[in-house]
């Protein structure tokens, strides 16, 4: 899978070969802790490919190009072929190109060799000749993504340097554009099918998938098409948490819509998923000692107790599909660690995944799940994450080529079907089995949970009510003393209310007769007549009062009035 011009697609590959007629089906192995560094090869049987293993969860498929046999990886995040190593028969076009993963890359001179894959041959097929080095010789990829990814096809711009399956389906023309991917999981205590990858054929049992949702493939900006790869969107709020409730993320995309919805690059290269940072915290920042922390031979990750189930899942089209809590986390060991462990001395699986798109083998020591995106998507990125084997494990996947595939004429739109194959009760037993050993202490767990919910509620309530006596004993007080400031000032009103004149008290009208010598309304009244009436004499001092000290009141400063 390329990353803005990085190739993605490159890791462990679940995936192998067997021969059909115009319909392809690769049977697929995986096993664990391979017997030497050089993997182990297995014998042909009927018309199954030989398959090799190497490392964790990494699946290869024996293709013959120019008359040698190469072990190749199979990756829909990246198109070119690339083997290490002398073809014997082959013929150099002159021209040389490279491929650049999110982690190193590759180089080499572009040749032609006719190629023999899975039942098909492909005459003069153009590829990538490396120099063994970390890529060992008589190894390889294969790259399954859409040709307008191929590096080769652009150096030599023309119809040789079509990727392989685009020349597969160009000459098999009765061969439907798709392939189908079902991966198994070594980890899985009943079910040891290892896996499939099918070209224009739907696997046995699997033909509800045809039913499901079609996913359109995203489209990226036209001065990107280099970094087309098969990418759908997510649901909004279709990422669900271990607590079951959505996880608020938002696209990096500038060209999506709904801004809800995360775009997600489906790619069979990458061992296991990555996810936004954001995301890999709400994952595992809640589970009981899990960590973000260093790990040696990995860099910075999330680790959690091996012990503590994690239940995720990602929705497409109204559809879920549940990831198995066992590829929710990995085992150290399957890696070459001995043990992790946290602060608690736990012993502790790897999370979700980091960064693990690199050039083939040296991803033996970066396989992870899902973990945070390290590397930089850039400013305008195309992709919000990778959905890779840890997903695609939970996932029967039909990829339909639609016009991605070259000359195209009057295809449709590409398109995804995902076919949801890991139940909620199936993964718990089986997570239960293999690393509880078949004693379900996440009941236990989950009542201790309940119970210090419980408890968390209960005193949550107490302080609720300690509140609320606390408001209605506040009010109570304030209720009181409002009563008795209300008195206290009605009484005053009272008392002015039944005020006599300052004067003498004898010159006081004491009826309401005597109140018409003071006031007639039928008289108007005339501020130059001078009154008939004699107020009476003061009995007061009506010199202004002498102060002791300080400015009289109305000298003092007043900042909220702009005339002192």
């Amino acid at each position: 899978m390329r990353l803005g011009h990085f190739c993605v697609g490159a890791l462990s590959s679940f995936i192998a070969f067997g021969d059909v007629v115009n319909a392809i089906k690769l049977t697929m192995h995986g096993r664990r802790h391979p017997t030497s560094s050089d993997g182990v090869l297995l014998g042909r049987r009927g018309n199954v490919s030989p398959l090799t293993n190497k490392g964790d969860v990494s699946y290869y498929t024996n293709i013959t190009l120019g008359g040698a046999e190469f072990t190749v990886l199979i990756d829909t995040g990246s198109t070119d072929l690339w083997v290490a190593g002398k073809v014997p028969e082959s013929q150099d076009t002159g021209k040389a190109s490279g491929v650049t993963y999110a982690i190193g890359e590759v180089k080499g001179p572009i040749k032609k060799a006719h190629l023999d894959f899975a039942g098909h041959t492909v005459l003069n097929q153009a590829y990538l000749e490396i120099t063994p080095g970390d890529e060992p010789a008589g190894t390889g990829l294969i790259g399954l993504g859409p040709n307008s990814g191929s590096n080769i096809f652009r150096t030599l711009n023309s119809s040789d340097g079509h990727a392989v399956l685009d020349r597969i389906f160009l000459q098999n023309t009765s061969t439907p554009n798709f392939m189908t991917v079902l991966l198994g999981r070594s980890e899985d205590p009943v079910d040891t099918f290892p896996g499939d990858l099918t070209i224009g054929e739907i696997l046995p049992g699997f033909e509800n998938i045809t039913s499901q949702p079609k996913l359109t493939v995203t489209d990226v900006p036209i001065w990107e098409v280099g970094d087309q790869h098969f990418q759908v969107l997510l649901d909004a709020d279709g990422i669900i948490g271990p607590t079951g409730q959505p996880v608020k993320v938002k696209t990096a995309v500038d060209e999506t819509k709904n801004k809800k919805q995360v775009t997600a690059i489906v790619d069979t290269g990458f061992s296991l998923s990555q996810v936004p940072r954001a995301v890999a915290d709400a994952f595992y920042g809640d589970i009981p000692g899990a960590q973000f922390a260093n790990v040696s031979g990995i860099g910075r990750t999330w680790i959690v107790p091996c012990t503590e189930e994690v239940n995720i899942t990602f929705k497409f089209a109204g559809q879920s599909y549940r990831i198995h809590p066992l590829d929710a986390a990995l085992e150290p060991s399957l890696i070459g660690i001995d043990s992790i462990r946290n602060a608690q001395g736990q012993d502790c699986c790897i999370g979700m995944s980091v960064l693990l798109h690199v050039s083939l083998f040296i991803f033996l020591k970066r396989i992870l799940k899902f973990q945070p995106i390290l590397f930089n998507l850039g400013k305008s990125p195309n992709f919000d994450m990778i959905l890779g084997m840890s997903f695609l494990r939970n996932a029967y996947t039909l990829i339909d080529f639609g016009d991605f595939l070259a000359e195209s004429k009057g295809k449709g739109d590409p398109y995804i079907q995902f076919l949801s194959t890991t139940g909620l009760s199936d993964g718990h037993s089986e997570f239960v089995r293999v690393r509880l050993g078949g004693n379900d202490t996440t009941t236990d767990r989950t009542l201790a949970s309940s119970h210090n919910n419980n408890t968390a509620s209960s005193g949550s309530k107490r302080t609720l009510y300690y509140i609320l006596a606390g408001v209605l004993i506040g009010l109570a007080f304030l209720i009181v003393v409002g009563f008795l400031i209300f008195n206290k000032v009605r009484q005053a009103r009272n008392r002015k209310t039944a005020y006599h004149s300052l004067g003498d008290q004898t010159n006081a009208p004491t009826n309401a007769a005597g109140m018409q010598q003071y006031y007639n309304p039928n008289t108007q009244y005339d501020p130059y007549q001078q009154s008939q009436y004699q107020a009476p004499n003061p009995q007061y001092n009506q010199q202004p009062p002498q102060y002791s000290q300080g400015p009289p009141p109305n000298q003092y400063s007043n900042p909220w009035d702009h005339r002192y």
